[in-house]
């Protein structure tokens, strides 16, 4: 589709979009949306008989918030779900909502705050706290022939320790934007938003074959909590399964709502997995280390 045609369509009864496990309904009046959505999801497929999960919307503010006339406003089914932004991050509060529409409705899955990556059988948890480094290293691996399934949110099946994935555009910030343009020149990235909550941002396409993949879940074998560190040469180190427990557990994002269900769950998944520390700072090392677990 082109940009016209995108912007036809979320405007007049949205686009429909699988990824993954979830089917969403987009819909906006902002047509500067058009371009970069269809940039970030060219090759994800468009269905029109589903089952849909989640109708969302990025419109202009009105109702109680139509004071704010310079803002946007992310809806799920038609009601407001986060807070107004100014509207020139159109495209980072979408991706924000979508986000915490699984996070706060999908719990049908543990979710873990982690990315996740797959080659030849070997899947790796990337667990990690915002700045660790976990988005660069997880675009970096990408970039480089590993599968991606997410770069934001694990979702485990209740049943086994599979991974479902649910790949969408990776999330850059500030600094590791033009590192990862510099590193993978050839990968498609979407505009640069600045002045956001989280400084710049911006978004890098998932590979075609990740998104062609999105029904193949992975079973992790490895947990690996990544940390940048400057100057630093790549160090991988055994974390014990107790603490390792500990720190999936805590960034389970829904971890207090499935209660002893998720105890088991991720004492299940870090049983089965060998548990690393992981400090690096240049991206070839990095991902000639991880090239090392195939």
């Amino acid at each position: 589709m082109d940009r016209r045609a995108v912007a036809g369509a979320l405007a007049d009864g949205g686009l429909v979009i699988r990824c993954g496990p979830f089917t969403t309904r987009i819909m906006s009046d902002l047509g500067e949306l058009a371009e970069p959505i269809r940039l970030l999801y060219a090759d994800f497929p468009l269905v029109d008989d589903a089952l849909i999960d989640f109708h969302v919307s990025v419109r202009r503010c009105s109702g109680v918030y139509r004071r704010l006339r310079r803002h946007i406003v992310f809806l799920l089914d038609d009601e407001p779900a986060l807070t107004p932004k100014v509207r020139r991050l159109a495209l980072p509060l979408l991706e924000w909502g979508a986000n915490w529409c699984i996070y706060r409705h999908a719990h049908q899955y543990l979710i873990v705050h982690a990315a996740v990556v797959e080659k030849k059988g070997v899947a790796c948890l990337l667990p990690g706290t915002s700045g660790a480094g976990k988005s660069t290293l997880c675009a970096a691996l990408v970039s480089r022939g590993w599968r991606l399934l997410s770069d934001e949110l694990a979702l485990l099946r209740p049943d086994s320790a599979e991974v479902l994935p649910a790949a969408r555009p990776i999330s850059l910030k500030n600094r590791s934007i033009a590192l990862l343009r510099s590193f993978a020149p050839e990968q498609t990235f979407g505009p640069e938003c600045s002045e956001t909550p989280k400084g710049v941002v911006a978004h890098m396409r998932p590979p075609a074959d990740s998104v062609a993949r999105m029904d193949e879940p992975a079973l992790p074998s490895r947990i690996i909590f990544p940390q940048w560190r400057q100057d630093s040469a790549p160090e991988l180190w055994p974390v014990s399964k107790g603490r390792a427990f500990y720190r999936v557990a805590d960034g389970s994002i829904n971890y207090p709502t499935l209660g002893s269900d998720a105890f088991h769950q991720v004492a299940n998944l870090v049983e089965r997995c060998e548990c690393f520390d992981f400090r690096y700072s240049a991206l070839d090392d990095a991902v000639a280390t991880f090239d090392t677990f195939v």
